[in-house]
């Protein structure tokens, strides 16, 4: 997450949606940075409500505006599984070395799910208590321009985006009963997506 105090900007970072670029790219302008724990440095909006807003508020700043992005959400699944398939993971729970996207995507919509598909939930993500949008300026991942043209308005710098933390280039495609059901699991994800477009 990183805070810009007299911007009165959050910038909120959803994991898979270029959030070490920019962490990388902005980290030397912004007032607040939190890296780590991954709880913290990936806070939902929820979190951020309960128990940054009203810190900033006290400090002076009730006014700060959130913004975010959201990925296309098959594609946001198979960044999360080619990340997983990474060979430091091999060894881990974590890993999905040996399991196909099929599996990956199917183990994705069970309940509980197991640890190599446990990749959290965009909608929850960006989504307040009661399922409902609190992120002040959303934006589409597959959007970058806009992204950094906003950026670059509000915060009144240029901004470069290094390639960081990309995961492996591999042509997956899902079997198409597979995928029409996960596009139904993950309808709340495809209707804020959609909303952008």
């Amino acid at each position: 997450m990183l805070v810009f105090w007299k911007e009165k900007l959050a910038f909120l970072s959803q994991s898979k949606t270029a959030s070490e670029a920019f962490e990388a790219a902005l980290t030397p302008h912004a007032d607040i940075v939190i890296t780590s724990p991954p709880q913290l440095k990936h806070a939902t909006i929820q979190r951020y409500n309960r128990f940054l807003r009203p810190m900033f508020t006290v400090a002076g700043a009730e006014d700060i505006e959130t913004m975010a992005l959201i990925r296309e959400p098959i594609d946001w699944l198979n960044s999360w599984y080619r990340y997983r398939l990474r060979p430091s993971l091999a060894s881990s729970a974590n890993s999905t070395v040996g399991i196909s996207f099929d599996a990956f995507v199917e183990a994705y919509m069970q309940r509980p799910r197991p640890a190599f598909a446990e990749v959290g939930s965009q909608a929850k993500f960006l989504t307040g208590g009661k399922g409902d949008m609190t992120i002040d300026h959303l934006f589409r991942y597959e959007s970058m321009p806009d992204v950094i043209t906003f950026l670059e308005d509000r915060l009144q710098m240029e901004i470069t985006l290094p390639q960081m933390n990309v995961s492996p280039v591999l042509n997956l495609t899902l079997d198409p009963e597979i995928e029409t059901r996960v596009r139904a699991f993950l309808t709340k994800e495809y209707e804020i997506w959609n909303s952008l477009g």
